[in-house]
């Protein structure tokens, strides 16, 4: 079998015609927003999710937290789920850049409720942080995706209070696709978005933040306060172009080789899937095997990699790269591993 990385759709490598289109790229220095390959990135990904402008970022990490730093001022308390990428994922960075008090909110499945997301805007007290900002995330950390009509359920709140909200949209293409929707209808939903270059589109680095170009020059501030000017970026965007032009329809054959994996492990005994949840290019199996803990490492020795078991749940990630049979061979190996 060949090498396998089950681990997470950040692993992939650029593809040939990135790499080329990387060699090849017209440069300038970004910070003087004279490179014109990044001008050119920015500009598309702006149009593509219905925005008025874009920046390119290292990160999602670090778009998220500029999001966060541009639209609120510090002691603001911004409502996130417990479960999001931004409380659990970016080491605390909301209360050490934006000095934000983080609410956290519980949410079956993860998917958001509009009316306890009210519920959890502070009145005007001066004993109480004022709430500056609503994060959302779409696809969901656990793999789910959030529906159009319940985004615009919390849009319609958000605009009530006065509150914007930003979107932790890492997977958002994959989202779009589940739910047949066109990316910019999600967008709308929200203030800012950003969007991951490098998870599941095979760029090497780097993510877009996208809002209104008030926003977004903020923002651009502060990714230069945080050290994310980085002078000619456009080596980079060249790879992001590409991602954002020709990597996105195939997109459908990671969710599809996803299901497949769950419905393969979902055979396999004391393995659970719910296949329900399997709704983009992940696959969270539960395991009842009392020796689950050395797997990863019996995987590894096999060439395969997968992450580590948390609670007897292991995520498995599928992407460019990775193929029907891949997965049964992996489905091989796990059947292998429960007979020893």
């Amino acid at each position: 079998m060949k090498n396998l990385d089950f681990r997470s759709d950040t692993v992939t490598h650029p593809t040939p015609a990135m790499r080329e289109a990387m060699a090849r790229a017209e440069v300038g220095d970004d910070v003087y927003q004279d490179d014109p390959t990044t001008n050119r990135l920015e500009t598309l990904a702006a149009e593509m999710l219905g925005m008025e402008a874009a920046l390119f970022v290292p990160s999602g990490t670090m778009g998220n937290q500029l999001a966060m730093m541009s639209h609120t001022r510090p002691g603001d308390e911004a409502i996130v789920s417990l479960e999001s990428h931004i409380f659990e994922h970016e080491v605390g960075a909301a209360a050490v850049l934006s000095g934000l008090n983080l609410r956290q909110l519980t949410f079956p499945n993860g998917i958001y409720d509009a009316a306890q997301i009210e519920a959890a805007i502070r009145p005007d007290d001066i004993h109480e942080p004022p709430t500056g900002l609503i994060c959302l995330e779409n696809a969901l950390a656990n793999g789910r995706v959030v529906t159009l009509e319940t985004m615009r359920e919390v849009q319609a709140v958000a605009q009530a209070h006065g509150i914007p909200v930003h979107m932790d949209g890492a997977r958002l293409f994959h989202a779009a696709l589940t739910l047949n929707e066109d990316v910019k209808a999600l967008a709308g939903c929200v203030d800012s978005v950003s969007c991951c270059l490098s998870k599941g589109l095979c760029a090497p680095v780097g993510s877009v933040l996208c809002g209104s170009k008030a926003f977004i020059a903020r923002a651009r501030k502060y990714r230069k306060m945080l050290g994310g000017g980085m002078r000619q970026t456009g080596i980079l965007c060249a790879a992001g172009i590409l991602a954002l032009t020709e990597m996105l329809p195939r997109l459908s054959e990671d969710h599809e080789t996803a299901r497949y994996l769950a419905e393969l492990l979902a055979q396999i005994p004391g393995v659970s899937v719910d296949l329900d949840s399997v709704q983009i290019n992940m696959v969270f199996a539960s395991f009842d095997w009392p020796n689950i803990a050395q797997l990863p490492a019996w995987l590894k020795e096999r060439e395969v990699l997968i992450g580590d078991c948390h609670n007897s749940v292991i995520r498995f990630v599928t992407h460019y790269g990775i193929t029907k049979r891949d997965v049964e061979g992996l489905a091989a190996l796990l059947k292998e591993f429960y007979a020893c």
